[in-house]
This record gives C-alpha cells, sequence and structure tokens, in this order.
C-alpha cells in the first residue's frame, strides 16, 4: 500500500483547526494567516478524499467523516512527538544502551556507583555491566561485543583507543595480626621472604616488573597464582599470605578486616584506562557516558586511589 500523499504540516492544521473550529484562531496559533491554514486543510481534503469541515461565513464545523478521522491524526501526531522525542534524547546522549566491561572489582565497587550517579542526570540511559577478564577489554571494544571498556592499561592494538583516567598506588594487603600490620609504610625488600599470593598473570606480571633490575635472589616472587582478587584477599584475611593490588580494591579488602600498607622507593602506581574503538562510530548515549567517565575520574575518584 503506498504511503498517503498528505504531510504533517497538513495534519497539525487539521488538529489545530479543529481544536479552535476557527482558522483565524488556527493560524493565530500556528503562527500562520487564516488563509495559509486553510489552504493545507483543503489540500488534505483533497489528498483523503472527503470534506473535513463543514464551512460557513461565520463558523467552522468538523464533518461527520472529520470526526472520524480526527482520532486517527492525532493519534499520528502523538507518535511522531514521541518519535522526535527519541531522536532528540538520542541527539542529547540522553537515552541509549550502553555496554561496558570492566575487571570485577571494577565491575562490582565501582561502575555501580558512577552509574548510580549518572542516572540521576540521564535516567533514561541504560548501562550494562560485562565483567571480564584484562587480557579481554580491548578485543571486546574491538570486536563490538562492548562499547566501553575500563581497566589496567594494557596493549589495546589499533582498533582501539585507550585514555588514562586514574592511577592507584599498588598497596600491600595483610591480617591485622601479621608482623608488617605494624610498620606504617614498607618498602619493597620488607616483602623479602614473606609468604606472597598473587591475584591473576595481570598481578603477577607486575610484580615481577617492579624489580625487573635486581639480582634473582632479591626479586620478589609470589608463592601462588590465584585466578581472582577476592581469593587472594580471602587468603591474606586468614593470615596465610600476604597480597598486593592497587588500592582502589580497597572496598573489598576492608571488609574482609584487612589492613593496607603503602610500599616505597619506588611507589608503584596502576594506571586505569578507558578502552573505546577506533573504526567504527558509539552511539550518543556510549560517547556521553564516556565524557562522564574522563570528567568522573577527574573529581570523583578520591574514593578509589589512596594518595
Amino acid at each position: 500500500m503506498p504511503l498517503p500523499r498528505y504531510t504533517l504540516r497538513q495534519l497539525d492544521a487539521f488538529i489545530t483547526a479543529a481544536d479552535t473550529l476557527s482558522f483565524t484562531d488556527a493560524g493565530n496559533r500556528l503562527g500562520l494567516t487564516p488563509s495559509a491554514v486553510s489552504q493545507l486543510v483543503g489540500e488534505l481534503e483533497a489528498a483523503v478524499g472527503f470534506k473535513l469541515f463543514d464551512r460557513s461565513t461565520r463558523k467552522v464545523a468538523l464533518s461527520s467523516a472529520g470526526k472520524e478521522f480526527l482520532a486517527s491524526v492525532e493519534m499520528v501526531l502523538r507518535h511522531v512527538q514521541l518519535a522526535e522525542t527519541a531522536a532528540s534524547d538520542l541527539r542529547n546522549r540522553s537515552a541509549g544502551l550502553v555496554r561496558v566491561a570492566a575487571p570485577m572489582v571494577i565491575a562490582s565497587v565501582i561502575l555501580p556507583k558512577i552509574i548510580k550517579a549518572y542516572k540521576q542526570t540521564y535516567p533514561k540511559v541504560m548501562v550494562r555491566i560485562r565483567d571480564a577478564a584484562v587480557e579481554r577489554l580491548a578485543d571486546m571494544v574491538a570486536s563490538g561485543e562492548v562499547d566501553l571498556a575500563i581497566g589496567p592499561d594494557r596493549s589495546s592494538g589499533d582498533d582501539v583507543k585507550r585514555t588514562g583516567l586514574f592511577e592507584s598506588p599498588w598497596v600491600l594487603w595483610c591480617s591485622a595480626e601479621h608482623p608488617l600490620a605494624r610498620k606504617r609504610v614498607l618498602h619493597w625488600n620488607d616483602l623479602r621472604n614473606q609468604a606472597l599470593v598473587a591475584a591473576g598473570r595481570d598481578h603477577e606480571r607486575s610484580i615481577e616488573h617492579m624489580h625487573v633490575s635486581l639480582p634473582d635472589d632479591e626479586r620478589i616472587a609470589p608463592i601462588d597464582v590465584v585466578d581472582n582478587i577476592s581469593t587472594a584477599l580471602g587468603i591474606a584475611a586468614e593470615g596465610l599470605a600476604v597480597t598486593l593490588s592497587p588500592a582502589y580494591v580497597g572496598a573489598w579488602a576492608k571488609r574482609m578486616g584487612l589492613s593496607m600498607r603503602r610500599i616505597i622507593e619506588p611507589e608503584v602506581m596502576r594506571q586505569v584506562c578507558l578502552y573505546q574503538p577506533t573504526r567504527r562510530v558509539n552511539s550518543p548515549a556510549a560517547e556521553g557516558f564516556a565524557a562522564y567517565l574522563a570528567n568522573w575520574s577527574e573529581y570523583g575518584i578520591g574514593a578509589y586511589v589512596i594518595r
């Protein structure tokens, strides 16, 4: 069935004239002359094939066909207005779906707080979290599986750009009864001969790189490597070992009663980055959330970064 030939301007003129029962009043409301309103209504009548108004020299009134047609026109214009609202929301980054990947700690502790604050301003934006291994973040963005990713600074290739969001110092977590808990600040040589558990290959590599230039007998090496930081923290909470992580895991560690100690000379920082695609254009909603993340990292990161 071919599309009808009448226009939105004609439908708007018809509804306004039906509401005012006056071409003059309709013209005042629409910013048109009475003759322009009459012409638009006449064009619509010619398109539909029946009279919409009964006209006299003194007034206009809806015809019986016009009354029946009015409800359909009102429905059409309501849907048009909804479409315009949706387009405006998308244009202004205030609606849509955003998929964000992040490793477990960021996905469970940091991102939910950011999303809650973001939805106070943009309630129509739906942000969905995908928890993922650090090694998969860049690939998920490149493949389009997610729109954005947040995680430790890792090589991302040409398909993905990474932007630094914040830095967090590597710290030691131990039980309150552990001998290292008595020290206010630690040096790296304090960790020699200590039972150390690392969480994930990413953490293990970071530990190795901290003192890569030291002789073999002075390097710090974990006695065990577990997959998840929650496991490493649990082991440390029972006093079986100590563990290292960026300070932003504190929301988990402190719930387990762990003590945090900074390690200096040197203080090693973990940079957390935002990953975005370079070979496709993200939705306005994703671009808006990415911009919010950049601002949040500047002003809202204090609760997660210990300086």
